[in-house]
């Protein structure tokens, strides 16, 4: 029998450090364009780098979405938080493995739905149940759950019960990932405007102006600082650095050193990192020469010098994520072998003048668009033949998820991938697993490997993973890894707020307090 009940870390940055920024002179005029943020000082504004595809709880796990909605609008029964690693109480205060394949979770008392409903166990089975056996295809089934059978049951009001057909050491750090909503919730449908236990809820959206949240009266702990939100988005990074420093905005997200954000910049660590999904099923990719001389004619270095922040890197996980492996070092930047396979190839009928298509996404990082010219310059020089596609966010997804378009020809997807989680069971199941919900190929070999990792706890699956990753790089070589990405943000001086490894990913207006 395993127990855990840690304290809860909501509140967390209460003794964060406060930023301490020069206020710049600034124009009367606004640089947001014809609508402005225009909100009362009780508002906390934020600019986003593109508008949230969905506010749908069970799509959190997608960055665009999870930035809004997770522990804002919705919670989930556990929480990790990413300075520690630990596992924390949500709205679930203790959970107790009570079999090799069942868990127990004792609930909060006295938490109440946005609409006014209890929150209950059978609120959380519910919520479980839409999350991973449902027809809406959530992200989070696939991201999270994979092939994963959940079955979830109220004893009581407060007791839960949660079983899985095969053991599963990590089944609570996988339940941080599902959302609570009520059982009025469409089961079969997506929500435009979900219903949760967070400390705001939706209060308007205006589809491509503005997002409004309010504070929730009713909400069960601690009252955030400010009364309302409002996230408007810009492309543009030095447009969302020009409306902190101008006074337009409190909080700007996704920005560039040379943005302009100046002293109001403040920089942090996070889990994303930046890579180039490889369609290994079309010609010339299905060749392991090319995707070997693709990840030779990228300059990593060059990228994280010039174009985008970052450090080089070789794995889909960052340092301190289980299954992280030392061994796996970014691929160096060798033009002439990159060539020299290029042409390897071509000689033995690979067709390597077949158009490959970057397909990338507008937004997705600072520069992500000059990010991909540099790529596709480097791939031209090795002799293939490459052509740019970039997109918004929502023609973008059409493109990560299964099932692809098709009659699209081979193609390599700009993404980004954060394990918020930290574990390796969030990257290689859904990304290299052969049916993952963010794969374009697999190995039988590989698709082992991760069976074996996932089902193995300790010691065992840190190494377990380590060599699966390993394993990619060196057999199957499904991708171009890039950078483990800097994050920039610009602060008001009326804001004081610590960013972490999860901000891209989450970011908690509870933990925004006011600076006076």
């Amino acid at each position: 029998m395993q127990t855990h009940a840690f304290v809860r870390r909501r509140g967390r940055a209460a003794g964060a450090f406060t930023f301490v920024v020069v206020l710049l002179a600034v124009s009367g005029c606004s640089v947001a364009g014809a609508d402005p943020i225009g909100e009362g000082p009780d508002t906390l504004r934020i600019v986003l780098p593109e508008e949230p595809p969905t506010l749908e709880p069970c799509d959190a796990s997608l960055t665009a979405t999870g930035r809004v909605t997770r522990a804002n609008i919705t919670e989930a029964l556990t929480e990790r938080d990413p300075s520690t690693g630990r596992l924390e109480q949500a709205l679930a205060t203790q959970w107790t493995r009570t079999s090799p394949t069942s868990w127990t979770f004792t609930l909060r008392k006295g938490v109440t739905f946005h609409d006014g409903s209890p929150f209950t166990a059978e609120a959380a089975a519910f919520s479980i149940k839409r999350a991973t056996d449902s027809d809406i295809e959530c992200n989070v089934d696939g991201y999270i759950f994979t092939d994963t059978e959940v079955t979830a049951k109220a004893l009581n009001d407060t007791t839960l019960e949660v079983s899985t057909r095969k053991p599963d050491p990590i089944l609570p750090l996988r339940l941080s990932f599902v959302e609570i909503v009520p059982t009025s919730t469409d089961p079969g449908a997506r929500v435009r405007k979900p219903i949760g236990t967070g400390p705001y809820r939706v209060d308007e959206w205006s589809q491509g102006r503005f997002l409004r949240l309010k504070r929730f009266s009713g909400y069960w702990g601690e009252a955030p600082d400010f009364a309302a939100a409002k996230y408007v988005w810009r492309a543009e990074g030095s447009v969302r650095a020009a409306m902190v420093t101008n006074n337009e905005a409190d909080v700007a997200i996704g920005l560039a050193p040379e943005d302009g954000a100046g002293d109001r910049a403040v920089e942090f660590v996070t889990n994303e990192i930046s890579y180039l999904r490889i369609d290994a099923t079309k010609a010339p990719l299905d060749d392991i020469r090319i995707r070997r001389a693709i990840n030779y004619a990228i300059d990593r270095e060059g990228l994280v010098t010039a174009v985008f922040a970052g450090r080089p890197s070789g794995q889909l996980v960052s340092k301190g994520v289980t299954g992280y492996n030392p061994r796996v070092r970014p691929w160096p930047y060798d033009p002439d072998r990159a060539r020299k396979l290029v042409a390897a190839a071509r000689a033995d009928g690979v067709p390597t003048d077949t158009a490959i298509t970057i397909i990338g996404r507008n937004g997705i990082y600072p520069k992500a668009a000059e990010a991909m010219e540099v790529v596709q310059d480097g791939l031209l020089k090795a002799g293939l033949n490459v052509r740019i596609k970039m997109l918004d966010v929502n023609a973008w997804l059409e493109y990560l998820l299964r099932p692809f378009p098709r009659g699209t020809g081979p193609t390599l997807l700009q993404a980004q991938h954060g394990n918020q989680a930290g574990d390796a069971a969030f990257t290689m199941g859904q990304i290299y697993g052969s049916e993952g919900a963010q794969s374009s190929y697999g190995t039988r070999e590989l698709d082992a490997s991760i069976t074996k990792a996932q089902l193995a706890s300790g010691d065992a699956r840190q190494k377990a993973f380590a060599d699966a990753f390993a394993q990619q790089n060196d057999e199957v070589v499904r991708d171009a890894v890039m950078a483990n990405m800097t994050g920039i943000l610009a602060l008001s001086p009326n804001v004081r707020y610590r960013p972490d490894s999860a901000t891209n990913d989450e970011m908690r207006l509870a933990d925004m307090r006011r600076a006076d």
